[in-house]
Formats: structure tokens, sequence, C-alpha cells
């Protein structure tokens, strides 16, 4: 379903980065979580059209995978890198049925990518997938949309998405519909996670130390708009992060 639901989007998904809470909170905020990556190698679960997988190259990792559900986000990725030759490798795959890999990851990351899950025990199954994928002690960072958001907050529109309640709640967690406001527009409908599946699916993976990392806009992003601009997103931030330890 989420291959199908992406493929209608392609390259047109590398300018969700260019809307306010992506570019100021999201990208600057995340790339500070993961850190240092020198010498590291890095899988990039559900990578899109390959955003942080670029971004990580550049800063150095030694090898840097990306795979994504959507052949139309990897097919944009690999355009990209043909573009400029970074050196990453892509795949189309799923997470819940990923190959064992010949040699294990330093850093894990995933951005939004446990929205289209159909149970908990799907989201185990991806969990320990990737916990298979990663070295010993190795460190696995997620962006997720916040479970504690409240739907029914001041809008998202002026930082670049709508989001509501589409009242198809389960036992993953809330169902929302999210749009993004790109021209033309692009939405669709998502299932967010609460935080004990998170937290439930991750210790039963083998993941310890789960820390929940709030994220905040940047300076750039308050000095390019203003303190005021941002109180909405401050007073109900729609984007957090977690980070574990392999």
């Amino acid at each position: 379903m989420s291959g199908q639901l992406y493929d209608g989007i392609g390259e047109a998904f590398e300018g969700f980065k260019t809307l306010p809470v992506i570019r100021y909170a999201e990208v600057p905020g995340f790339l500070a979580l993961v850190g240092d990556v020198t010498g590291k190698s890095v899988l990039d679960i559900a990578c899109g059209t390959g955003f942080y997988s670029r971004e990580l190259k550049r800063r150095g990792a030694s090898r840097v995978f990306g795979f994504d559900i959507s052949g139309a986000m990897v097919d944009a990725a690999e355009a990209l890198e043909r573009a400029e030759p970074l050196g990453v490798a892509y795949e189309v795959a799923d997470t819940a049925t990923l190959r064992e890999f010949d040699e294990p990851f330093d850093v894990a990351i995933a951005v939004q990518a446990f929205n289209y899950a159909n149970d908990v025990a799907e989201i185990e199954r991806m969990m320990r997938n990737i916990r298979r994928s990663l070295v010993a002690g190795g460190s696995f960072f997620l962006l997720v949309q916040s479970p504690s958001f409240d739907l029914d907050g001041p809008s998202l529109a002026k930082y670049g998405f709508l989001c509501e309640s589409t009242g198809k709640d389960n036992e993953i967690g809330a169902g929302i519909r999210l749009a993004a406001l790109l021209d033309p527009p692009v939405s669709f409908e998502a299932t967010v996670p609460s935080k004990e599946t998170y937290e439930q699916t991750l210790t039963a993976a083998g993941f310890t130390a789960v820390e929940w990392v709030p994220l905040h806009v940047s300076e750039a992003g308050v000095a390019e708009f203003g303190a005021e601009f941002w109180a909405d997103h401050d007073a109900n931030p729609p984007l957090t992060m977690i980070r574990c330890t392999a």
C-alpha cells in the first residue's frame, strides 16, 4: 500500500525539505541527533529520494545504503546519484521482509518509516530486521510524528502542513490525514504509532537505552521568521525523535 502511495509522488518528495518545519526543525535537528558519521556505515530505512543518504555520505560516512518500498522513490534517488555521484547504493525493499546483509551497519536511520504498517506485530518484525542489520552497540535514530501531537491544536499550515484525524485509530495508534502544502499539494492517510507501540516494539527487538529527544526549531529558523511565528509549533510539536542502541 505504502509503495503505491509514494509511487505517485516520486521526485516531488524532494520538495518536502523546503517546507518551513522540515527545513528549520526536522533537518537540522535530526542531523544533530545522528551526529558525526565519519568513517561509519549507515543504513537509511525508507530512504525516499535519498535526502539523508546523500547528506550523511557528504558528511563522511564510509558506506551508505538506502532502501524504500516505493520503486518511484528509489528511481528518483538513483537519478540524483547519477547527477551527483557520491557512492550511495539504493534498493527497493520492505522493512518487514528485509534481507540479511553481509556486513552489518554502524548506524541506522528511519524518518517517518512506520506509518503504514498493518499491525503492531509487523512493526516489531521491522524493528527486529533493523536490529539484525546493525553491529552490536550500533546506533538507531528515528524521526517520527509526535504521538502526543494535539490534532485539535492550531493549524500547521504556516509551517507547510495540514494534519487532521481520520477517526481510523487502531492498535498501532492514531489515524491521520496529512497534507504537504506543495504546488500542487500532496496528501495521504497514515497511522501515527503511539509512544507505547514504539517502545514496545523497539524493546522486543532487542534495542536498549530507548530515549525520546524533542525536536527544536533551529536558530536559523528563528532568525528567518521570528520566535512568534514558531509559538504554535513549540506549544504543540508535530515531530519528535528517538535514539536507541542495538
